[in-house]
């Protein structure tokens, strides 16, 4: 993986989108204490299960996750 997840995440984000991977960014985005420069799951996980209150399920993480690993193959 050569790119953090973070990164790709940022590519997800559209303001006028109601799909639930582009909330995600849209809102990852917003938060400033999000780990940037990860590309570790458990790392990126556990932030988001401690501190993101914007992310109403973690299985819109887990195919956020997903994507990413199939973009980096």
């Amino acid at each position: 993986m050569h790119k953090t997840f973070y990164t790709f995440l940022m590519t997800q984000r559209n303001p006028d989108s109601t799909d639930a991977i582009a909330e995600f960014a849209n809102n990852a985005f917003l938060d400033q204490s999000f780990p940037k420069q990860s590309k570790d799951f458990h790392e990126v996980s556990q932030y988001l299960e401690l501190n993101a209150g914007y992310l109403p399920s973690m299985t819109i993480f887990d195919d956020a996750w997903q994507a990413y690993l199939a973009s980096e193959a």
